[in-house]
């Protein structure tokens, strides 16, 4: 699957969450981290943020390794840039349709 076939909607849905944006930030400055550590620094359970972890593996934002025990996660920007690939195009063509638009009006 070539980057522009990449579907969005998954990381999309997974920074809908203020939470899931914070792991995120926390990886991104902290560097890799376990599940211990980043429930250290969110006023949730530890198992909310295995939770929100899941969410953001799924959509490929984060990397787990390690043992089942002491898993360590890393984020790994890829999808996130795919995602404003995504969005940059979005606004290109409304940009490129508002343009024609504008211009249509102006002949008037």
């Amino acid at each position: 699957m070539t980057r522009r076939e990449r579907d969005p909607g998954p990381v999309l849905f997974a920074l809908s969450d203020p939470t899931r944006r914070e792991v995120l930030r926390s990886l991104s400055e902290e560097g890799p981290q376990t599940l211990s550590d980043l429930s250290a620094d969110f006023p949730v359970s530890r198992q909310a943020v295995a939770k929100h972890l899941v969410l953001l593996e799924d959509a490929g934002l984060v990397e787990a390794s390690g043992d089942t025990r002491r898993r360590t996660y890393r984020i790994t920007p890829e999808p996130l840039s795919d995602a404003m690939e995504w969005m940059v195009d979005v606004g290109a063509t409304w940009d490129s349709r508002l343009a024609r638009l504008k211009r249509l009006l102006d002949r008037r």
